[in-house]
């Protein structure tokens, strides 16, 4: 019997790239749930244990992604996440690889987008391991 597919939860404010990252996946063989606003991936992570979350850091009304992020985490404690970003602060960085978080910049280096996306997926949790650093 075949395993399911991966399910990725992708959350970003621009329709046209949720399109594309959602597309990209597919493709892949990921079931992804693309959602344009910080209440849909609320709702989504509460309704369903996705594999991996990505979320852009800025989204509506000041949300960001640490706070989908939070709350993913306080139902599966190590669900993978990649904060993707176009601009983040140094804090914001250090917060994400404080929190076993992955940074992805945008514009997204597909490889990069799909190499990330497997290796986290494959490892089941979010902590990156670290050898001796």
């Amino acid at each position: 019997m075949p395993s399911r597919k991966p399910r990725v939860l992708i959350v970003d404010d621009e329709a046209s790239v949720l399109v594309t990252y959602r597309m990209i996946l597919e493709q892949q063989g990921y079931e992804p749930t693309a959602v344009l606003s910080s209440a849909e991936a609320l709702s989504a992570v509460e309704k369903t244990d996705f594999d991996l979350l990505m979320c852009d850091l800025s989204l509506e009304e000041s949300h960001t992604g640490f706070e989908i992020f939070e709350v993913a985490r306080s139902r599966t404690p190590d669900v993978p996440c990649v904060l993707l970003t176009g601009y983040a602060s140094h804090e914001a960085v250090q917060q994400a690889e404080a929190s076993g978080i992955a940074v992805l910049f945008k514009p997204i280096d597909i490889e990069e987008f799909l190499s990330t996306i497997e290796t986290l997926v494959r490892s089941g949790h979010g902590k990156q391991k670290a050898s001796g650093e």
